[in-house]
């Protein structure tokens, strides 16, 4: 289904917070930092007289990853690199981004003056992917895995299958570090390692994990004529001396160890927030969730995130997201006595509406 209707691009889960509110809206980890994070980044800031380097960062990634250092480019967040795309691919004639989806690529690609279409995947599929609802004529395509705010997480193989020649396909994989799979070892259904998918871009972000969205840190991983191409369009030191620290220390041995143990947890956390959910009265959750984050449909969720509100707890609303409406509400996963407080104030506001 291809739309263009007018939605609120620029929304996000941080405007839903406020003092005193239980952070249920922003899809950002509540631990505290880890020493082998923490002692990097502290040395960094004896650093900052001198311009920023990113060769040893650059390095570390694409051990991480198994690519070569000429397939990663950093950026100062994944949200730069939407905007470095947008800006850079001007020559796009149909550029198409797959709805429920993070918003900024498509606020990027309308920013820099491309006529964008959405193709909108349907809550009575499960928000799963279909590539063939991608037309044939798109030349530059744009789709979360797993996907924000569904957490619907899609099979490698379709989403692949959308490459086409002479087509970019961009793959949001910002929190492909939050997946997990019994029996997987690493992050299941990541494109992260392939570099013999034509025109792939895959786009990460150190932000959700390790709790880094002040420092912003992330970087694109494509083929070394496409990063070439980009990389002209950065401006000279684009990320930052501590960014950089930060990158090399993410994508350490002890980090990646790190990071699957808590994807596990967050799995655990989540599957605990869903059988809650089960019991809460007219309420459906999206798809199979499968990251930090789940979406529930539920009537009047736009009245009940007010209502959330005023008894303490902020949830991200829905109507912002294209493919969506004001029935929809995402909510972070967060620990078992979090979401117990949380399920049983929700079942309190929907009860007394019934």
């Amino acid at each position: 289904m291809l739309v263009g209707m007018t939605i609120d691009l620029g929304h996000h889960g941080d405007t839903e917070v406020g003092a005193g509110l239980v952070d249920l809206a922003v899809n950002v980890r509540h631990e505290p930092m880890p020493g082998w994070l923490a002692d990097p980044l502290r040395e960094s800031l004896t650093q900052l007289r001198a311009y920023p380097n990113d060769v040893e960062a650059t390095a570390a990634v694409a051990r991480r990853h198994r690519r070569e250092a000429g397939e990663v480019l950093l950026t100062a967040g994944a949200a730069q690199a939407f905007v470095l795309l947008a800006q850079t691919l001007r020559e796009a004639r149909h550029p198409v981004v797959v709805h429920p989806q993070f918003t900024e690529p498509e606020a990027a690609l309308r920013n820099a003056g491309h006529q964008v279409d959405r193709v909108l995947l349907r809550a009575e599929d499960g928000f799963r992917l279909d590539p063939r609802l991608v037309p044939e004529d798109a030349d530059l395509v744009f789709v979360g895995n797993p996907t924000n705010p569904t957490s619907v997480l899609h099979p490698a193989e379709e989403v692949a299958a959308l490459a086409r020649p002479g087509r970019v396909l961009v793959v949001d994989e910002a929190f492909a570090d939050t997946t997990f799979r019994d029996g997987v070892d690493g992050e299941p259904e990541s494109l992260s390692a392939r570099n013999d998918v034509e025109g792939l871009v895959v786009l990460r972000s150190l932000t959700k994990t390790w709790g880094l969205a002040g420092l912003r840190i992330g970087y694109l991983l494509t083929s070394t004529a496409l990063r070439e191409r980009l990389a002209a369009a950065l401006p000279l030191w684009a990320v930052s001396t501590p960014a950089l620290a930060a990158a090399t220390a993410c994508a350490s041995p002890t980090a990646i160890a790190a990071e699957r143990e808590i994807a596990a947890r967050v799995a655990a956390e989540r599957d605990h927030l869903l059988r809650r959910l089960a019991h809460v009265p007219n309420l459906t959750v999206a798809g199979t969730p499968a990251s930090a984050f789940v979406t529930v449909r539920l009537p009047d969720a736009d009245k009940i995130r007010l209502e959330l509100r005023e008894r303490g707890y902020a949830v991200r609303r829905g109507d912002t997201f294209p493919g969506l409406g004001p029935d929809w509400l995402r909510i972070a996963v967060r620990d078992t006595a979090i979401t117990d407080a949380f399920v049983a104030t929700l079942t309190d506001v929907i009860e007394e509406r019934l």
